[in-house]
């Protein structure tokens, strides 16, 4: 029996139509090979709708995400918003769309690929193996606490204000899908904070502690922040799953995006308690590169899979589609920002072929 599914689409900015239209057209694929049909429908997110709307999420938007079973993000955001008011830049429709489908879980996956190992800045010897998966919490901490705002101060300068804050309730939702992640992984996790100096770190750590309790298979180590970056960096083997708040998490992902060589590889996952999730690739828009074929579609495919993993339990199908990936680079196919010796150099539409054909 067919199984139908409605994915909305969020193309966004620069680079993002071009790799949208790669996963869509593995979907379709490996969709047909499975009995699987998918309903797509396009909206406006990011510069795109600014532009078009004036607003960053427009309502319209949010409604047809929320009516979705899974919402597939491409790239958001470029210099021609950037001096606009914080309240319209893209990335404040980003923290809408999270805080609009309560997605409160971050998973962002960092695995270095023996094909691209090479690529990676660090000794081989250091990354060879690695296999992280960060869990960011996503709609608390300092990005959402209040208050927040420029105020005018009693001297009468300017003075920036933003608020660090978590409730025991977010902390242990959060906690909850790090220890079930970490028991599905290598039973490792790592708590980072900040509890020497911040007492919303305190907080955290404590309830940390207590959740321990109701997972004895997993085994629980912490972290200051600053020391987890320098062992990002000195030692990523030891890690398994870290958990960590909103700032940290946005920092230390990326930090992990890079020991695989190319942030240009890797999918997220931004999770609920119930209803559509989001996926999408933890790069950027790449404007200086739109249009001109040179976009590496892979994240955004892997995205895809990640999707159909996580959104809407279809493992065999993310299965399909991270095996035509491996394939495609067994095959010595690059595109520009993972390029080596000896390999083969290929744009945008090439590589998706290349998958496709992988699949076939």
């Amino acid at each position: 029996m067919t199984q139908s599914f409605r994915i909305t689409l969020l193309s966004g900015d620069g680079i993002g139509p071009e790799i949208m239209a790669i996963a869509v057209d593995v979907m379709k694929q490996v969709g047909s090979q499975l009995d699987l049909r998918f309903e797509f429908q396009e909206a406006l997110m990011g510069g795109v709708a600014i532009d078009e709307t004036g607003s960053p999420l427009p309502e319209a938007t949010l409604k047809t995400c929320q009516d979705s079973d899974a919402v597939l993000l491409a790239a958001i955001g470029g210099y021609k918003w950037d001096t606009l008011p914080r309240h319209q830049r893209p990335e404040t429709g980003l923290l809408g769309l999270r805080a609009g489908l309560k997605l409160f879980a971050n998973l962002r996956p960092a695995t270095i690929l023996p094909q691209l190992i090479d690529a990676s800045s660090l000794k081989r010897e250091v990354v060879e193996g690695v296999d992280i998966m960060v869990v960011r919490e996503l709609t608390g901490g300092i990005y959402f606490g209040e208050p927040k705002g420029i105020f005018q101060a009693e001297t009468g300068e300017k003075r920036g204000v933003s608020t660090m804050a978590y409730t025991e309730s977010e902390i242990d939702r959060i906690g909850r899908v790090a220890f079930e992640t970490a028991q599905k992984r290598q039973g490792r996790l790592c708590s980072v904070d900040k509890a020497n100096v911040l007492e919303v770190s305190q907080l955290w750590r404590d309830r940390i502690i207590d959740l321990a309790a109701d997972y004895p298979d997993v085994e629980l180590s912490h972290l200051y922040v600053d020391n987890a970056a320098m062992q990002l960096v000195r030692w990523p083997k030891q890690f398994d799953t870290i958990v960590t708040g909103n700032l940290f998490g946005d920092i230390l992902s990326d930090a992990a995006a890079m020991l695989t060589g190319s942030i240009g590889m890797l999918p997220s996952a931004s999770l609920g308690a119930d209803g559509p999730g989001v996926f999408e690739p933890v790069h950027g828009s790449a404007p200086d590169i739109a249009g001109q074929d040179k976009a590496n579609p892979l994240a955004q495919v892997l995205s895809a899979a990640m999707m159909l993993r996580y959104g809407l339990d279809q493992p065999a199908a993310a299965d399909k589609i991270e095996a035509a990936v491996t394939q495609v680079l067994d095959q010595g196919y690059r595109t520009g920002d993972i390029m080596a010796e000896g390999m083969t150099a290929v744009g945008c539409k090439a590589m998706g072929e290349a998958i496709l054909k992988a699949l076939a």
